[in-house]
């Protein structure tokens, strides 16, 4: 029991040097989310609306098509730097692709 007593003002003093010292380690991280990221970007994309020929016509053979799946029937097709994704033949959402930018 003494043994423990004894060690008492050694750890309240640890324990109160981390309790001082613990607002000074605080630090604010900003996170942008990532469907966020590309609000400023310069890239083109297609606009929502836009039929499959016009996105062709305009930007170009995708490098990948995917096919439909479901009902309505939702496909993508991928280009370098985006993906847009139809319903039936119209674009209902275009992404731009995340790059890990270089820290």
């Amino acid at each position: 029991m003494k043994a423990n007593i004894e060690k008492f003002p050694i750890y309240a003093l640890i324990y109160g040097c981390l309790g001082v010292m613990s607002p000074l380690a605080n630090a604010e991280a900003v996170a942008i989310p990532v469907g966020q990221q590309s609000l400023n970007s310069s890239i083109a994309v297609p606009r929502a609306g836009m039929s499959k020929a016009r996105v062709e016509q305009q930007f170009g053979a995708p490098t990948h098509r995917a096919a439909s799946v479901g009902d309505p029937p939702i496909s993508s097709w991928e280009y370098s730097g985006f993906t847009v994704y139809f319903e039936y033949d119209r674009v209902i959402h275009a992404v731009v692709s995340h790059s890990k930018s270089s820290r």
